[in-house]
């Protein structure tokens, strides 16, 4: 197969909250077992794909993606390169990424991102593997990406990509309060180890296998934001808190202001505040914008990466 026309096709795919994180014991290969509950929350990534010769990626919207690579490196580039290989496609592919999911942001945008891209390509180019042959080539590409492909309320397990569906009810109403900083992940696990093994007196031995509490399942089975609040944790906040003391000061702005509980999103520094409905999210983001922090509502779940436009 090789590029038959200029066509172009634009897909979205979600940025997620982590709801729930668990992280176990550090394993010899230097890996962690997980268990999340992941949220896929209306703050999307847009790619837009263009026949081409070779493999191409570009950033715009408001986002500052100038750090960012556009190389053989960029996750949305090894996406295209990966399905064109698994489909023997012999031809490229142009990339416009349009961002508006914060970079290095606990939110999973470059994981989107790779979804987003893996349907484009495959309407662009024929390929015909649909979203249940893409979901193999997604989970070789990264933990998050599996679900940016599905979206909705999953649990993720062993690595984070052994999805399975969590029924979910209704909507819930967040507000995200981004930040600059930009933490790197392995920085933040390596953080998690250095507290656990200083602490390992008080907090004792960490299980190798980790799963996800019923109680906060029981939450979004019911849709229920009290229950949601109550039940949520993330074992990385400790690390993300090191390391960015200032989100500890922004998770009691939030906390004392309206919301019915705040957490750091993955590796952070994405804070997200759950709130009880519209406009108790119009308000906390005003507050939190008088203050100078950028803040934005979103709601979830919402579906995974779904195929925008198609034209000529």
């Amino acid at each position: 197969m090789s590029p038959i026309s200029k066509r172009t096709v634009t897909v979205r795919a979600p940025g997620k909250i982590n709801v729930y994180f668990r992280v176990g014991a550090l394993q010899e290969d230097g890996y962690h077992d997980v268990a999340s509950l992941y949220q896929a929350v209306s703050l999307f990534e847009e790619v837009t794909a263009t026949a081409a010769d070779d493999f191409t990626v570009r950033f715009t919207g408001p986002i500052d993606s100038s750090e960012l690579a556009t190389d053989h490196s960029n996750l949305a580039i090894i996406a295209a390169r990966r399905l064109a290989e698994h489909t023997g496609y012999t031809g490229g592919v142009a990339l416009t990424i349009l961002k508006r999911v914060p970079i290095a942001g606990g939110m999973g945008g470059g994981s989107a991102d790779a979804a987003a891209t893996l349907v484009a390509c495959d309407e662009l180019w024929g390929t015909g593997l649909g979203r249940a042959g893409l979901l193999p080539l997604a989970a070789e590409l990264g933990a998050d990406v599996p679900f940016a492909l599905e979206g909705g309320t999953a649990v993720g397990t062993g690595r984070g990509d052994e999805l399975s569906p969590a029924l979910a009810k209704g909507n819930f109403h967040w507000v995200l309060a981004l930040s600059d900083l930009g933490l790197s992940t392995p920085t933040v696990y390596g953080t998690l180890d250095q507290h656990r093994d200083t602490y390992a007196v008080d907090l004792g031995p960490q299980p190798d296998l980790v799963k996800v509490d019923t109680a906060v399942l029981q939450a979004v089975r019911i849709g229920d934001a009290d229950s949601l609040a109550d039940s949520m944790h993330n074992d990385l906040q400790v690390a993300a808190l090191k390391l960015a003391p200032e989100l500890a000061e922004l998770l009691e702005l939030g906390e004392s202001r309206g919301a019915l509980a705040g957490i750091v999103s993955g590796s952070g520094p994405t804070v997200a505040f759950l709130v009880d409905d519209a406009q108790s999210a119009a308000e906390l983001r005003s507050l939190l914008v008088k203050r100078g922090i950028r803040a934005l509502t979103v709601t979830g779940p919402v579906p995974g990466a779904r195929l925008l436009d198609s034209q000529l």
